[in-house]
């Protein structure tokens, strides 16, 4: 009698024959997902940037990049927005501290207010706070006598990037904040330690983590900015012209080539402030 072993089906053989499709079908189904969603949403609109960037020759590359127009918004735009999100880190932790730690009235309100930019248009907020600093404005015509221009001046740009940061800064900081042990506060008293040691000696060090992180999400939001700041600067070369708007006055000119170079650098310039903003903050981790 003759015995045949059953084959193994034409699909399992194929799969085993072939590693390429056997490390495939192993990966799971989630990191199809998620790599095919950012594959569309963030890295072939890169690709796409980067490649019309260097479509032209290095030489005009390297001199549409740093023309000093070029070079002049690209420090007003990021000296502005670090300034903006150093001040916010400082006001944001006090805000937090405040909406944790105390009951008051109006402490709801004050959550609804500290959440604003964010469900707020930006152009909203530029015309707002362009008629509030204006030197017919509520504040601005207090510092008019004096001659003391807020709008339509780079200190315009910078009230504007706090206003828009600000609430990053507030709600990375909130949560952490209320997870804190009180505990921990009543034992530095309880050993001798006044409230601004216990502060900076006990509470600050899990909490820099944390206000790093919304530092740097109100710097990238600050950066990216062009609704409120458009509005209250005038927007003068050499004097408040930020890189977002250069931008834009590119493509007015239809000058898409030397807008897609600039926003390259834009882009360089950014991804490496929050890499260096990430790695303090791993280190703050560690050894905070």
């Amino acid at each position: 009698m003759v015995t045949t072993t059953p084959s193994s089906p034409p699909n399992k053989k194929r799969s085993e024959s072939n590693p390429i499709l056997n490390f495939f079908t192993k990966i799971p189904w989630t990191w199809v997902i998620t790599f095919t969603y950012l594959a569309f949403l963030l890295i072939l609109p890169i690709a796409a940037m980067l490649t019309k960037a260097v479509s032209q020759p290095f030489e005009s590359f390297w001199k549409t990049a740093t023309s000093p127009l070029a070079l002049s918004s690209y420090e007003i735009t990021f000296v502005t927005a670090f300034a903006a999100a150093a001040i916010n880190g400082v006001f944001g932790t006090l805000i937090a501290w405040v909406l944790v730690r105390y009951n008051f009235f109006g402490k709801r309100f004050l959550e609804a207010v500290v959440d604003l930019p964010f469900a707020l248009p930006t152009a909203v907020a530029g015309l707002t706070l362009a008629t509030v600093y204006s030197e017919k404005g509520w504040i601005g015509s207090l510092f008019a006598p004096s001659g003391f221009k807020i709008a339509f001046t780079r200190l315009g740009v910078w009230i504007a990037m706090m206003f828009i940061s600000l609430p990053f800064i507030v709600r990375t900081v909130q949560p952490v904040l209320s997870e804190l042990e009180k505990e921990i506060e009543e034992a530095a008293w309880s050993l001798g330690a006044s409230k601004l040691q216990t502060f900076i000696q006990v509470i600050l060090p899990p909490l820099t983590p944390s206000i790093l992180t919304g530092v740097a999400l109100g710097f990238s939001r600050a950066v990216g900015e062009y609704g409120s700041t458009v509005i209250i600067a005038s927007n003068t070369p050499f004097k408040d012209l930020i890189t977002p708007v250069l931008i834009f006055q590119r493509l007015e000119q239809y000058d898409y080539v030397g807008a897609t170079v600039i926003g390259v650098v834009m882009l360089g310039i950014s991804f490496v402030s929050l890499l260096a903003i990430n790695l303090l903050q791993a280190w703050s981790k560690r050894y905070g």
